[in-house]
């Protein structure tokens, strides 16, 4: 039903990782083949391509559905269907930001102290040139095609350049002066296709799958019993998405616990429940979790 193109690159990994976790599971002959299936019914098709590039192809119909970085669809103005945000990236669960970078040494401490001509390096430069235009600086934006921290000073006197922690801007001698934009990863769609309510259902149904698994990362269940008197002390001690469960065992010999807590702070919080009276403690994984 549905043609799903998915990122390659940065992204590859991460994202074929997240769609196992959602029982989507992405199948090819090789790790460099550009095609690929799910065995979903809801899906006919999968292509793997570089994220620049899927924005525009969505937008013009050759995809139903694609995943890619809003920093893509910013640059390239494509017209598509937002469903929903993502919340990974190539090594964390936080959004990439596009930010403008001069040398530490730069006297630059905002964009409008940028010279007239001032040279700016990018992989984004019609995101680069909007910016820069609409802080009344007339620049010189040149195209990047990779190592773009690494162009200053000899080859541009600034940079346009994505980071997560800005740890590698930093190693290369620059500071960030301003952030153009916060890019999350998202499910986006070509219009025509998501006004089908066939398919429109479909889509929908995948991005619960994704958003599910993505919710229960780093998150655990857990199960204990406690006696009626220290039900009370326990149950304060667990965090929990709305309330824990709580259930008498039969015979009137307790209660039966369970919550979803954070699995960094397990490591703490089992043994003060077993200080407190908790007993039968179990830790379980969890594959989703579906609001």
């Amino acid at each position: 039903m549905l043609r799903l193109v998915l990122p390659k690159g940065s992204l590859e990994k991460a994202t074929l990782d997240l769609f196992e976790a959602a029982d989507l599971a992405v199948v090819r002959s090789s790790e460099v083949d550009y095609r690929a299936r799910i065995e979903d019914p809801r899906v006919a098709e999968v292509r793997i391509l570089r994220p620049q590039e899927i924005p525009r192809y969505v937008a013009d119909g050759l995809f139903d559905l694609g995943i890619t970085g809003r920093d893509w669809i910013e640059e390239t103005g494509a017209e598509v269907v937002s469903l929903g945000q993502l919340a990974y990236s190539k090594r964390t669960a936080n959004p990439i930001r596009v930010v403008l970078a001069v040398a530490e040494s730069s006297p630059v401490t905002r964009v409008e102290d940028l010279p007239e001509g001032v040279k700016v390096a990018t992989e984004y430069p019609e995101l680069t040139r909007r910016f820069l235009e609409a802080h009344g600086v007339k620049a010189e934006v040149r195209l990047s095609y990779g190592a773009t921290e690494a162009k200053v000073p000899d080859i541009a006197d600034a940079v346009v350049e994505i980071t997560e922690t800005g740890r590698a801007l930093r190693a290369a001698g620059l500071r960030i002066v301003d952030t153009l934009l916060v890019s999350h990863t998202e499910l986006v769609a070509n219009p025509d296709a998501a006004t089908d309510p066939e398919r429109r259902h479909a889509m929908e149904q995948l991005l619960t799958l994704l958003q599910g698994a993505l919710e229960a990362r780093g998150k655990v269940l857990l199960k204990l019993n406690v006696a009626a008197e220290q039900l009370a002390e326990v149950v304060a001690l667990l965090p929990a998405m709305k309330a824990p469960t709580v259930s008498e065992l039969v015979g009137g010999g307790g209660y039966a616990v369970e919550t979803v807590v954070a699995k960094e702070d397990v490591n703490v919080l089992i043994p003060a429940l077993k200080d407190r009276g908790a007993t039968d403690i179990l830790e379980l994984p969890l594959g989703k979790i579906v609001h």
